[in-house]
This record gives C-alpha cells, sequence and structure tokens, in this order.
C-alpha cells in the first residue's frame, strides 16, 4: 500500500503540470472565443492539422465568425457551430442552419492521433470525409468513438466552464432554437475587448459559389 500511494505522490504532481494555460501557449496558435459568460481559451495544433488552423485562422482573423451561433448542442456530448453561411444570428436561417459554410474551398481530412477527450475541437464534416469547411464542434465529454475519423484541431485550455453553460438543444437531434452565439473569435496576437457582433461585423456580398445543395456537416 505504501508504495501504491508513493506511486500515486510522485504521478499527481506530472499530471497536474501537464495542464495548459493561455500564458503557455504560443498566440499565434491561440483561439480566443468570446461568450456571454467568458472567454474561452483553445490551442490549436498545426503540427497535426496544418490544414484546418489555417481556415480556422483565416476565417477568424476576417470576422467571419463573430456572431455565429451554437446550432446544435447535444448534452454530454458536443456543442457545434461555425456555420458562417446561415448561422450568423443577424441571418439566422434555422431551417438551412448547420448545412452552409463560407466561400472557401472544402478541406482534405487531416485525421490524426489525438483524442475526442472534453474540450477538443474537432471539423464537423458530411459524409465525405473531405468536406470539412468552417463548422466545428467542442466536445462536452469524452468521445472517443470519433477517433481517427474527425480532424482535432485544437483543445480548450481555459474556460471549459463556459462552454459547459452553452444553451442545449433538443434531445435526439440537438437542434437549438434561440441558441448562444460566439459574440468574437479571434487570435491571441490580435485579440480586442469584447464586442458583440452587432457592432463589428461587415455584411458580406459574396455568396458561396459550387453546390446550390449541401449536406449537413455534423459529428455524428
Amino acid at each position: 500500500m505504501k508504495k501504491l500511494l508513493a506511486i500515486a505522490a510522485f504521478i499527481l504532481p506530472i499530471t497536474m503540470t501537464d495542464a495548459k494555460t493561455k500564458a503557455d501557449i504560443d498566440p499565434e496558435n491561440t483561439l480566443l472565443i468570446d461568450l456571454d459568460d467568458g472567454q474561452v481559451v483553445i490551442e490549436m495544433y498545426p503540427d497535426t492539422a496544418p490544414k484546418h488552423v489555417a481556415r480556422i485562422k483565416e476565417l477568424a482573423k476576417a470576422g467571419k465568425y463573430d456572431g455565429v451561433a451554437f446550432h446544435r448542442v447535444i448534452d454530454g456530448f458536443m456543442a457545434q457551430t461555425g456555420d458562417v453561411q446561415f448561422g450568423n444570428i443577424k441571418k439566422f436561417n434555422e431551417g438551412r442552419v448547420g448545412t452552409g459554410g463560407s466561400d472557401k474551398p472544402d478541406i482534405p481530412a487531416e485525421f490524426n492521433k489525438r483524442k475526442h477527450g472534453k474540450g477538443a475541437c474537432s471539423m464537423a464534416r458530411s459524409s465525405n470525409p473531405d468536406s470539412a469547411n468552417s463548422q466545428f464542434f467542442i466536445c462536452l465529454d469524452n468521445a472517443n468513438f470519433l477517433d481517427g475519423q474527425y480532424t482535432v484541431w485544437g483543445q480548450v485550455v481555459e474556460g471549459m466552464k463556459f462552454v459547459d453553460k452553452i444553451k442545449r438543444g433538443a434531445p435526439g437531434s440537438g437542434s437549438v432554437s434561440n441558441p448562444d452565439h460566439m459574440k468574437k473569435v479571434s487570435l491571441a496576437t490580435a485579440s480586442k475587448p469584447s464586442k458583440d457582433s452587432s457592432s463589428g461585423e461587415k455584411k458580406s456580398s459574396k455568396k458561396t459559389k459550387g453546390k446550390t445543395k449541401r449536406k449537413k456537416r455534423s459529428a455524428k
């Protein structure tokens, strides 16, 4: 018993020091999401998902994620957002949200060995592995059955308690009426005081090119 306790005492400090904070992460690869309840800090993984991280950065820098709703939230599973086409609260389309993306081309899969544990940030897609575009989800609990099938591109390191407060959707589908939204999404290198999306977003005259019909992008 003493030996087991000694081993546990040795392991505990190591486990605790593994936890990262905003100060430990390269600002270039730190994503900040401002929610109503507080700020969420995400460490991004350009080493294992370079194209996905590049897309997240591109859309965040352009302000495309500001005001976008968490349109599908399943308790004990995940909170999905990122539909910049139909999910912005200023022009929210409840009938089509979850089917849209950006005006950028879809991203080829970058499945990796990172796990879908609580706080993992992964890209939503349709049944086509290479259909990720702008939508992503944050795991609310362990979802390891998704490992190797969806691209994990980041991990929440601070503010998970705020993610846990995001409004849940209907049982089964996870569809959310009057959903919560991301007020501001930015990189740590260019972070500014949080503003409501209504004051900062520019309207885009561009429409998504390509397919007129899109399949729902999601985590199964």
